[in-house]
């Protein structure tokens, strides 16, 4: 067999490009850089006595990798020495510089958690996208979604985690926390995010999802209370409350209340795209950590980048 020359792996004529590239140079482009490392640094390590921090933009753009593609602490260890395209994302060059290891990976997410920067980033970034006109704020579509946990007891506790918990949806049993968001019906932007174990109702988390400058609020059956349709009386400076018809048990809609309810469905859809994308998108289906409070930063973090994603076309540069 002919012998490879060194520079065999240089010599493409036409890379293709794949879609993990094309995915980073977007998010490249959308991500608020300086906004965001400059709600980090007065909580990053400097430069002192010890061994130098790594950049700051450097484990930022570590740790939002490790989001989009769901890599634990080693696996991005790992994927740092194997994959080129990963080291240029995050400003790594295998044959000068050192590269971070997992506890150094590990401490920098220790170190969004303690300080709730994840949250930080969130609203920081909502505010962004609100003055860009991107997020209206007319009307809230609100939605929960399930968030598996595992519920094997085989592990060093012998137990399920405390702060997860069981519900019923349909005729099967899920074990996890919920994830509460509240949806701009005009943009599809999230502009709040709430978690809670997964045996909260959804209608207790209404007002929580509001921001208090909606003229219509739109959820479905688990949010209508006797107050709260489109027959109910409003007081003076509620929203519309366009949740759906409730049928009484052994009844049938009467046929206004059944159109209605077929009218507001498509409505109420576009909430389903931010669930969409940080479940198949990220692919992120299932707790990564223990308690409620990980797995809730974790997510406000998902959720701007979601957003982020959701009007990339828009931020780009023309």
């Amino acid at each position: 067999m002919k012998q490879l020359g060194l520079s065999a792996p240089l010599f493409v004529k036409k890379p293709k490009q794949t879609r993990r590239q094309q995915f980073l140079q977007e998010m490249e482009q959308v991500v608020p850089w300086s906004l965001w490392t400059s709600r980090i640094a007065p909580h990053y390590p400097t430069a002192g006595r010890g061994r130098r921090p790594f950049p700051l933009a450097t484990m930022l753009r570590i740790h939002l990798m490790q989001q989009w593609f769901g890599y634990s602490d080693p696996a991005m260890e790992e994927v740092l020495h194997d994959m080129p395209l990963l080291r240029e994302f995050a400003g790594l060059d295998a044959g000068e510089d050192a590269l971070p290891d997992e506890t150094t990976i590990l401490k920098f997410r220790h170190l969004l958690e303690r300080h709730q920067l994840a949250q930080t980033l969130f609203d920081e970034t909502a505010a962004l996208l609100a003055e860009k006109g991107l997020l209206l704020r007319q009307g809230t579509i609100v939605d929960a979604t399930l968030i598996a946990a595992p519920p094997s007891t085989k592990n060093r506790a012998r137990k399920r985690d405390a702060e997860m918990s069981s519900t019923k949806k349909g005729n099967n049993y899920h074990f996890g926390m919920k994830a509460h968001i509240g949806v701009d019906a005009e943009s599809g932007l999230v502009h709040t995010v709430e978690m809670t174990t997964a045996k909260v109702a959804d209608g207790v988390m209404t007002e929580a999802l509001l921001h208090g400058e909606e003229r219509v609020v739109l959820g479905d059956r688990a949010y209508t209370r006797k107050d709260r349709n489109l027959a109910a009386d409003r007081l003076e400076g509620e929203p519309v409350w366009a949740f759906p018809f409730k049928r009484g048990k052994g009844e049938e809609l009467p046929v206004e209340q059944a159109l209605h309810n077929h009218m507001l469905a498509p409505l109420r859809a576009m909430v389903e795209h931010p669930f969409r994308i940080v479940k198949r998108q990220f692919g992120y289906t299932k707790v990564r950590y223990r308690g409620l409070f990980k797995n809730a930063q974790q997510l406000y973090l998902l959720f701007a980048l979601g957003n982020l994603y959701h009007v990339r076309q828009a931020l780009q540069p023309t």
